[in-house]
């Protein structure tokens, strides 16, 4: 099969879908790589890297999309690259397609059999895909609320561990899974006064043993949110509904009970957000003011990490990127139901149900799609 990989170009993303290591394996299975010039640059993986490895380093992104049987990226399609997208082309990323109509439509126009790394599941239950990649955004939470909170940038002037004598910064996290407790283990290392909320008692009973006590759990509703967050002086979303939108779990009207200057850092921006009033931001532009609250909601947060995330992504996503190329998508998906369950769209068919549910679009079971 002959793998492609462009050269992202969301706005500040630094990420490449395919690491040397990852084309070598590749390669060393009898397929052929393409890979933008400079696809890897901004990651520490400069073109020669490649080249030396029996990859083909060509000049545009519209050669990789025009010849590529299988598109490997990190970030959703964007507009001008949906347009070079075709039926019968595996497309193989980050997807994120319940808040996103016009990306969703695209896709089904162009035919292409695009498989989400976000739905991509295993016997565990868990998202293999994603995991590592919210493992590094929910250790970078705390990180950037804490330069959120900082006076000049429009925080309430807190740092986070405090000094004796003065409290350190109280910090609510919503959701206890991949992305809470990463952030967890991070505030709690900066000194910070931690409640983590989540609506499985199993897991809040999880993070009570390996936190030892450093940390407050309690369960998560609507009583124990409004509560909390009328003392946070930050709260960071992460919370997750796999393929589906963030549900909204602060209102503007509640913003209005936040401390001025205090701080929402919204992980599940990817998803909609799960504050009412979130929006995708970039690292260029990360923050901005609502009420008087700091919102942080960088919308490919592990693209501040380039390199750690890039490496990070690629040792999750290569056994898959194997099996799609060396089988085929069909055989691949026939063969492994956790696979399978990355199918997003088809031939013009939308084949994941949360994703048709968000948007009001009829759905293709996966297992129908395989037929198609």
């Amino acid at each position: 099969m002959l793998i492609g990989c462009p050269k992202e170009i969301k706005p500040q993303e630094f990420r490449v879908g395919l690491t040397p290591n990852a084309a070598q394996e590749a390669i060393a299975h009898g397929h052929d790589v393409i890979i933008e010039t400079g696809a890897g640059a901004e990651a520490g993986f400069e073109d020669d890297a490649y080249r030396s490895l029996g990859a083909q380093v060509v000049d545009s992104a519209e050669e990789v999309f025009a010849r590529a049987e299988m598109v490997v990226k990190v970030k959703e399609p964007q507009a001008v690259e949906r347009k070079r997208l075709r039926e019968g082309q595996v497309l193989f990323t980050y997807l994120h397609l319940a808040p996103d109509p016009d990306q969703t439509r695209d896709l089904l126009d162009s035919g292409v059999t695009a498989i989400a790394y976000e739905t991509v599941t295993d016997r565990n239950g868990g998202l293999p895909l994603l995991a590592p990649m919210s493992e590094v955004a929910g250790r970078l939470a705390p990180q950037a609320g804490s330069w959120a909170l900082q006076k000049a940038n429009g925080g309430r002037g807190m740092l986070m561990g405090g000094v004796p004598g003065v409290r350190p910064a109280n910090v609510i996290i919503i959701g206890g899974g991949v992305v809470g407790t990463a952030a967890a283990r991070v505030a709690v290392g900066m000194g910070a006064n931690v409640t983590i909320l989540d609506r499985s008692i199993p897991r809040l009973s999880y993070l009570d043993d390996i936190f030892h006590g450093r940390l407050t759990t309690q369960f998560s509703d609507a009583a124990a949110i409004a509560d909390l967050i009328t003392r946070a002086d930050m709260v960071i979303g992460a919370v997750l509904i796999p393929g589906a939108a963030a549900p909204k779990l602060i209102t503007r009207a509640q913003l209005a009970t936040m401390q001025p200057g205090a701080v929402l850092v919204d992980v599940a921006i990817d998803q909609g957000g799960c504050f009412e009033t979130s929006r995708p931001t970039t690292h260029a532009e990360p923050i901005y003011e609502v009420d008087n609250v700091v919102h942080y909601c960088v919308a490919n947060m592990p693209g501040a990490v380039a390199r750690t995330s890039t490496i990070a992504l690629g040792n999750a996503t290569m056994p898959f990127v194997l099996a799609l190329a060396n089988k085929g998508w069909r055989q691949a998906c026939e063969d492994d139901p956790h696979l399978l369950e990355g199918l997003n769209t088809h031939a013009g068919h939308l084949t994941y149900y949360a994703v048709g549910k968000a948007l009001g679009i009829d759905v293709l079971s996966p297992a129908m799609a395989l037929r198609v």
